[in-house]
């Protein structure tokens, strides 16, 4: 299995998009699944709801600075690396997808109401756009780290 069927696969198992972008590379990164898991609750959704960068694209920023992100002992190098690699990101899935905003992805549907959960199921956004964009942030990642 891929990182990107693992990611899918997490994903379709009850985990948020961020979660299950990272989850899919904590192997390459030495990263505890726990821990990783943890840590990246918060960003599903677009941010705990929220729906402002999609949760699948915070995930793989999430990668991004696991992998070169500056630490204690690194220099301002490992940051412009970083934010290069971040930006590659971010501009790749905004060509596939439109748009790296959850609430443009989810045509305005408002998950923090009942309504908006009620229109993200009645038109299967899940499978429709979230599967779709939680896949193609792991494949660029795999193409760019």
């Amino acid at each position: 299995m891929d990182r990107a069927e693992m990611a899918v696969a997490k994903f379709v198992s009850g985990f948020n998009c961020a979660q299950s972008v990272l989850f899919s590379f904590c192997d390459d990164l030495g990263l505890d699944k726990n821990q990783a898991l943890k840590i990246s609750c918060g960003f599903g959704a677009g941010m705990g709801r929220k729906e402002e960068v999609c949760g699948a694209v915070s995930g793989g920023i999430l990668v991004i600075g696991a992998k070169y992100g500056r630490g204690e002992n690194d220099d301002r190098k490992s940051t412009e690396v970083t934010y290069a690699k971040i930006r590659e990101l971010m501009d790749r899935f905004s060509q596939q997808h439109g748009t790296y905003l959850c609430r443009r992805l989810l045509n305005g549907c408002e998950l923090t109401t009942d309504e908006g959960q009620k229109v993200y199921l009645a038109n299967d956004y899940f499978n429709k756009i979230c599967k779709p964009c939680v896949k193609s942030v792991a494949e660029i990642l795999e193409s760019i780290i």
